[in-house]
């Protein structure tokens, strides 16, 4: 993998270990040599893996449509910086950029950027690793639900798969790569 799309909220969280955990993936990713895209902020979890990806000497491409320069606080010192008309167009340019997605905690702008990723995956418009990054058991309601769906017979058990889930940022990228 030569680039990952993270999805990450605007917001810090209330638990130190949201930006500890999420420094430490940006470590690993810089250490890879792996490229981050993301939504191009400087505010919350996404200012968070890019200072610390810029930090280490990664790379670091942000997408951000016209109308949201005003209300996000656009990182300034990213490599590249993209800019595109609408939020469709924000996904697709980041989905057609990244080699694998990785959630971390976030609201619904992460919510929904990683369930249309997954669906995108189940029905084979990408076969690209998703991962989610389950710090402090972020997203164990969201693992738990999905197995629910799975055994109400609304998603296919071979399905499951479709999501990488790790609370070890090193474990994780080993996993997504290992799929790749």
């Amino acid at each position: 993998m030569k680039r990952i799309c993270v999805f990450a909220g605007s917001s810090r969280g209330n638990d130190p270990a949201f930006v500890e955990q999420t420094q430490l993936l940006g470590r690993v990713l810089a250490e890879k040599g792996i490229e981050l895209v993301y939504g191009g902020a400087k505010s919350g979890l996404m200012g968070v893996i890019a200072d610390e990806m810029l930090d280490r000497g990664g790379k670091v491409t942000g997408v951000m449509p016209t109308n949201l320069f005003d209300r996000e606080i656009v990182h300034p010192s990213i490599t590249t910086m993209i800019e595109v008309d609408t939020m469709h167009e924000r996904k697709a340019k980041m989905s057609e950029l990244a080699d694998g997605y990785i959630a971390l905690p976030g609201g619904f702008g992460t919510f929904e950027e990683l369930f249309e990723t997954v669906s995108w995956a189940q029905i084979g418009l990408h076969q690209k690793p998703v991962g989610l990054f389950d710090i402090q058991g972020y997203y164990t309601p969201i693992v738990d639900l999905v197995h629910h769906a799975i055994q109400a017979g609304f998603i296919s058990e071979d399905n499951r798969s479709l999501i990488v889930n790790s609370s070890n940022a090193e474990d994780l990228i080993a996993d997504m790569m290992s799929k790749v």
